[in-house]
């Protein structure tokens, strides 16, 4: 594999450069599979940098999730946020089967501590962000299931590539998925509202 080239000195592009090296490694191999010292060889830097900036690999991986989580969650407006999930989720440059993003959370699930990261920010954020959506009492449930539905739809779509769901169109996918999500969330934008 060749080198990568190297940088000069700038701290916030060494994390950048780490955190895209670990998110490919990360989707490419799982989490277990994934060296510290492959994460810094692809970012082109010394393996101690990786932990003076994250600390273990663990809290690298917690990184990667949070800053690819960051921009669908934290992108206005909040009604929008199912059909930014699902677009973000069937979108065509994701890879599929075993590259799948999804795929690659299953095969991290396999180590508990990756198990941990993955159940707090899926859990935490993603279900306190679509919880907001609904005023019931049973809001977290209600956010709780749609995460269930978009896991289960990436995995059955982009992981088993199973038919019709994976030849369908994303945006017929999408109209039909946020129309019926809106029953659980009442404040979702329904299709052409947006």
């Amino acid at each position: 594999m060749p080198q990568a080239p190297r940088r000069r000195r700038d701290s916030a592009a060494t994390k950048e450069a780490l955190l895209q090296a670990a998110s490919e490694l990360f989707a490419e191999r799982g989490f277990t599979a994934t060296t510290v010292r492959d994460v810094a060889a692809r970012a082109g830097v010394n393996q101690a940098l990786l932990f003076r900036y994250f600390g273990s690999k663990q809290e690298l991986f917690a990184a990667v999730l949070s800053h690819n989580s960051s921009r669908v969650l934290d992108e206005q407006p909040l009604e929008q946020l199912p059909r930014r999930i699902l677009d973000n989720l069937l979108s065509p440059e994701l890879r599929s089967g075993q590259e799948h993003p999804i795929a690659a959370m299953l095969r991290s699930y396999s180590d508990e501590r990756a198990a941990h990261v993955l159940r707090t920010e899926l859990g935490a954020r993603y279900t306190a962000r679509l919880a907001e959506l609904s005023d019931a009492a049973d809001a977290e449930l209600r956010a709780d299931l749609v995460l269930a539905w978009f896991f289960g739809i990436g995995m059955v779509r982009s992981v088993l590539g199973k038919s019709p769901l994976a030849e369908a169109d994303p945006e017929t996918l999408t109209s039909h998925v946020v129309r019926a999500i809106s029953v659980l969330l009442e404040r979702t934008d329904l299709p052409g509202e947006t």
